[in-house]
């Protein structure tokens, strides 16, 4: 049973409150009708998301992929199975596994059967390269991946004509093998579609490729049994995920967030909606981003509700799967519902099955907005969280109450937030004046793994200073003005500049850059670079820096645009001037 707590506020965001204690069961439906604002949920494993669900309604169906349906039953006895296997071939408790899939159903295995081994899950970007995986491996101290050894073909248009490549997903792990001892566990994105499409999937461009020295992610499951004894879990200590982010600086750093963190994030974000087992989730963002992750897959599950996993975004998939599944809620950055708006053959799909909508990672603009809820019918409302804060802090209401123009709305259950002085955090402002976003709440990480010094900077007191510059009105709505830093916001994917000037100072042509952000209709910002030449490589052109980035980065922290400069604009202490160069381009 959880305790819920119901404070009755007397003033405004940092009044005083009374509280009623009440009882309630987390499938009760009633529960997000009115939005509780304290619960206590007791001592949570995030593993009990999926298990104590298929308890409840084990037949109900839990994951769809292309065709393939598996439910809360089948899905639980397959992480609990691969539970077993990882014991199988050494991982034990507090070890680090890292995920490096798409959305496919042998993540969300994998997520919740490394979780019932009493490990810590690593989740990586399909999108990294060789160098950015083997640095969140080794800095996590990850021995154990679970990784997909397919070559996918993929399509694709340079100089406006149609062209092919493929794209080897195993290639990264295996440039990492080099370097690091890993043990390596394989599947393929066609393991789990239905045997027809299974068998089409080559004519599709799907190759798999038996990878040497590595476990079969499907053979490990049929061989072992599921696991008997679940790990006992201090829920408020234990850490369940190591969520990489550029935090408030450039450096990557993993945010340690513990049962507790996700596992009430995930409540709060179903509560809020509110979804029920009825409901069908869209995961189109990806599971391995932690926005994906709590809001579109975890939050379903605490529900009991259904996810639909698409691995790529494809316009005429993505609205015909809403059509055909009858989606009722996802999540997404606004450029998703742009590219829904804008295109022209939306209307031939019936998407009025979707009912609500949450759009993060950078501001939704009133249009976008106005416009997809023209099409659907859907509530969608703005919302703010970052990695982390498991991730999501703010929201605008949707039980009702108001919805504002260009805000973040206000903050959830459990949750404060507070404006203090970008230069001394212990001095809040007041309503209006603009400073740094500082977080308070159970969502909030137990710090940054092995950075001692960079966690008591960003964590004072229990507040979570976010880097990002805010401010709030007398209602308690919270508006974002800017960023703390230079980081670049490519829809709702962070690019620190100082990544991809260290990739660029690397080509032997270059004698100094500078990476800033410009606008884009499309992505909210793309990353430019500023690059200076050596005097006897002047003939370097965008087109060979740009593919030169390609090679090293993933694709969306290439620069868009090159542009060459004789010298760049520098302070009396060399420190580069990068709004002179954005107000310049």
């Amino acid at each position: 049973m959880l305790h819920i707590t119901k404070k009755i506020r007397k003033s405004n965001v940092q009044s005083d409150s009374v509280t009623k204690t009440v009882e309630c069961n987390p499938s009760d439906q009633t529960i997000g009708r009115a939005i509780p604002q304290s619960i206590d949920f007791g001592n949570p494993a995030v593993y009990e998301l999926l298990s104590s669900t298929a308890k409840a309604y084990p037949k109900n169906e839990c994951v769809y992929y292309n065709g393939t349906k598996m439910t809360y039953g089948e899905v639980d006895e397959a992480s609990s199975r691969f539970a077993s296997a990882l014991a199988s071939i050494g991982v034990q408790k507090g070890d680090r596994v890292a995920i490096f899939l798409p959305n496919i159903p042998q993540f969300v295995i994998s997520y919740f059967g490394i979780l019932k081994a009493g490990a810590t899950v690593v989740p990586c970007s399909i999108m990294y390269k060789g160098r950015e995986l083997e640095h969140q491996l080794s800095d996590s101290g990850a021995n154990f991946i679970v990784a997909s050894k397919d070559v996918v073909k993929e399509k694709s248009r340079k100089d406006g004509k149609k062209s092919k490549s493929y794209n080897d997903l195993y290639k990264p792990v295996d440039e990492c093998r080099k370097n690091l001892d890993i043990t390596v566990v394989t599947t393929s994105v066609t393991s789990y579609l239905p045997g027809l499409k299974r068998k089409l999937s080559r004519l599709g461009g799907i190759r798999k490729v038996e990878r040497q020295g590595t476990f079969d992610f499907s053979r490990l499951i049929k061989l072992n049994k599921p696991i008997e004894q679940l790990p006992d879990v201090k829920s408020r200590d234990d850490v369940a995920v190591l969520q990489y982010t550029g935090g408030t600086t450039g450096v990557s750093k993993g945010a340690m967030l513990t049962h507790y963190n996700l596992y009430s994030n995930a409540a709060y974000v179903s509560i809020s909606f509110p979804m029920a087992k009825e409901d069908v989730s869209l995961c189109i963002l990806p599971l391995y981003h932690i926005y994906g992750m709590t809001a579109t897959m975890n939050s379903a599950l605490y529900a009991g509700a259904k996810i639909v996993l698409l691995p790529k975004l494809h316009l005429k998939e993505l609205m015909k799967t809403i059509q055909d599944q009858k989606v009722t809620a996802f999540c997404a950055v606004p450029a998703i519902y742009g590219l829904i708006n804008d295109n022209p053959e939306s209307r031939k799909y019936d998407l009025r099955s979707v009912r609500v909508c949450m759009s993060g990672g950078m501001e939704l603009d009133a249009t976008i907005r106005d416009k997809f809820v023209s099409l659907t019918g859907a509530k969608l409302v703005e919302g703010y969280g970052l990695s982390e804060a498991s991730p999501v802090t703010h929201s605008n209401p949707l039980d009702g109450r108001a919805v504002k123009e260009g805000s973040v709305g206000i903050p959830i259950t459990d949750t404060e937030a507070r404006i203090v002085d970008p230069d001394d955090p212990t001095k809040v402002l007041a309503s209006g004046e603009i400073g740094e976003l500082a977080i308070k709440g159970p969502q909030v990480m137990k710090g940054y793994w092995n950075m001692e010094e960079e966690t008591k900077r960003v964590l004072r007191d229990g507040w979570l200073l976010t880097g990002d510059l805010a401010k709030v009105d007398n209602a308690g709505y919270f508006y974002i003005v800017s960023r703390k830093k230079d980081m670049i916001n490519v829809g709702g994917l962070k690019v620190y500049p100082r990544e991809v000037e260290s990739v660029l100072f690397e080509n032997n042509a270059v004698k100094d850059v500078a990476v800033v952000s410009m606008p884009d209709k499309f992505s909210g910002e793309v990353v430019k670079a500023f690059v200076v030449l050596k005097e006897n490589n002047t003939n370097v052109t965008e087109k060979e820096i740009i593919e030169y980035c390609t090679e090293r980065l993933a694709k969306y922290k290439v620069p868009k645009s090159v542009e060459f400069v004789d010298v760049l604009p520098k302070s009396m202490i060399g420190k580069v001037l990068r709004r002179e160069l954005r107000n310049g381009a």
